[in-house]
């Protein structure tokens, strides 16, 4: 099973790729997800207890299942793979978040292909419309309003979803087609983004195959290659079918951010292998880490690495633009998956090899952490734009795991680890539902959205639901990391008790910026951009279900979680 969990997703990428021209292609691609989370969900059967036993001369058990293949051994490299509850519950996210996205895109295109078919329809009836009235699959905007119809007003499609407001992550056309033609499939000789739409999916699953592997993996240069092999694909997912505006220069910057800290990463790597003479992280980590004279300077170079993936202030800036400028499946894996590889290897890899240098480091990794929290906060008071202002709240909710997992108590790295997981629930549906109301919409601008609670009160709904999560309310998932972070903090006393209170400012600066973009897009009169629009279909239901009760159970029911990630190995 641990074989197949990051095989599957592989395998899958190379099938859609191999059927791209296919109509059923998206849908191999939601299947290879299906089956790579049924293979990680199956993971806890026969786990082992997670204690350590020691059998001819060899220390056996800390993890579930192992499994491990020589590779290179004159490399230090083995295909060694292992899970325990830590590791477990973020393949499982990951795979989740995988399937969510590959069925969205799938909908999104079977979407795309009636809008297409209807447009080749209207194009070749006996009557040519006036300008403007030629069904594109989306509101024309120079028919907007045009005799009393609201702009995209008009009828839904067998899947219940508005014509035009299922984003794809495609490239927004830039005209009408004409007799189904996308425009831009001819007259320029290139072929249009439309009929390579399933590349996104291959994308999406090669992602998920590459996370998955590094959640897995139990030796550090396969660590390090899984890691560095999410990011090419991750890249064209901004670079290739994000929004043209600012595709380019979001996908560069999180390319130069990603590689700069990943040379810091991989020296650290490498320090850790020469000085303990094996590349085996269970092993490294049950012996207590590397040696005190250089625990220090591995903690450091593996802390700046990761601390750009999660990221922690001030190596955060890439993250906005490329939340804002990626499509919503991407900024869904972003926040879902991606950060979880920067605070996992924080956490698991940093920690467990240089356990001497956290402990020095922790008051510096601390104040920055709390620093983050509440300028992510003051600037999310200020922000117009509803992805970007999700996308920087991530910043301050990677610095409540931070300053958690900086702590260094019992209470301080649970909390670190459920926070992680709840904003990997969490997050991931506001982006589900900002991309909706974009592509609904057509602007993400705070002053042009209002009154969604009257033209979508579904839509409305879950927005609410989400933001209020995200503000931690008791009762939802995003309650139980941040109250135990302050409580963490606290705990530890003297100066560390002006870090709660950072921390416990910035949770009020969270409830202030969410609830003031709740009261700009779904209170007021409806806008002129919101008018007509569709409300939640069974499709969207579907897909963001998993994530609402996930939000809810880990709220209302921690104990299980908490328990899972006692069996972790740290």
């Amino acid at each position: 099973m641990l074989v197949f969990a990051a095989a599957l997703p592989a395998a899958g990428a190379l099938a859609v790729w191999g059927l791209r021209r296919r109509p059923y292609a998206h849908w191999v691609g939601a299947g290879a997800a299906g089956l790579a989370f049924a293979a990680i969900a199956l993971l806890p059967v026969g786990r082992g207890s997670g204690a350590w036993l020691a059998a001819d001369g060899k220390l056996t058990g800390g993890w579930w299942h192992q499994l491990s293949i020589a590779w290179a051994p004159s490399l230090h490299l083995e295909f060694s793979l292992a899970v325990d509850g830590i590791s477990w519950t973020l393949a499982l996210l990951t795979a989740l978040l995988g399937v969510l996205c590959c069925i969205h895109n799938a909908v999104g295109a079977e979407q795309r292909a009636a809008d297409l078919l209807g447009a080749d329809r209207t194009a070749s009836g006996p009557l040519q419309g006036a300008p403007g009235t030629v069904a594109t699959g989306g509101p024309s905007p120079a028919a907007g309003g045009a005799v009393g119809a609201p702009a995209g007003s008009a009828a839904s499609d067998p899947l219940g979803v508005p014509a035009g407001s299922v984003e794809t992550g495609f490239p927004s056309p830039a005209a009408a087609q004409v007799h189904g033609v996308p425009a831009g499939a001819a007259g320029d000789g290139r072929e249009s983004p439309e009929w390579r739409s399933p590349v996104l999916t291959a994308l999406l699953l090669a992602v998920q195959a590459a996370s998955t592997l590094v959640f897995l993996a139990d030796n550090l240069v396969l660590f390090f290659i899984a890691f560095e092999a999410v990011l090419l694909p991750m890249w064209a997912i901004i670079h290739r079918y994000g929004d043209p505006a600012a595709r380019r220069r979001a996908a560069a910057k999180f390319a130069l951010f990603t590689v700069a800290g990943s040379l810091l990463m991989a020296t650290g790597l490498f320090v850790a292998v020469a000085d303990t003479g094996t590349a085996d992280l269970g092993a490294i980590i049950l012996l207590g880490g590397v040696g005190n004279d250089v625990s220090l300077l591995v903690f450091a170079l593996l802390a700046i690495g990761f601390a750009v993936k999660a990221p922690l202030w001030p190596l955060h800036s890439w993250l906005p633009d490329a939340h804002t400028a990626a499509p919503t499946v991407g900024s869904v894996l972003l926040a879902g998956v991606l950060l979880k590889l920067g605070t996992y290897g924080l956490i698991r890899v940093a920690g467990g090899l240089a356990p001497d240098g956290a402990a020095d480091a922790a008051p510096v990794l601390a104040v920055l952490a709390a620093t983050g929290i509440v300028v992510a906060g003051l600037v999310c008071l200020r922000l117009p734009e509803i992805k970007r202002l999700i996308a920087y709240s991530s910043v301050g909710h990677m610095g409540f795991v931070v300053l958690a997992f900086a702590a260094g108590t019992e209470a301080g790295v649970r909390a670190a680890l459920f926070g992680n997981l709840a904003h990997g629930l969490v997050t991931p549906l506001l982006f589900f539902l900002a991309g909706a109301l974009k592509a609904r919409t057509h602007t993400g601008s705070l002053g042009a959205l209002g009154g969604l609670r009257l033209a979508a009160p579904a839509l409305a709904g879950l927005l609410g639901f989400a933001a209020l999560a995200s503000l931690g309310l008791p009762g939802l998932a995003g309650f139980w990391g941040e109250a135990f972070t302050v409580y963490a903090a606290a705990e530890r006393g003297g100066a560390w008790l002006a870090l709660a209170a950072a921390a416990a400012f910035g949770a009020f600066l969270a409830a202030a910026y969410l609830l003031r973009m709740l009261r700009r897009v779904s209170h007021g009169p409806v806008a002129p951009a919101a008018i007509g629009i569709g409300d939640v279909s069974a499709a969207e239901a579907a897909v963001w279900a998993p994530l609402v009760a996930g939000t809810l159970l880990l709220g209302l029911v921690p104990g299980p979680l908490l328990t899972l990630l006692a069996e972790g190995i740290l």
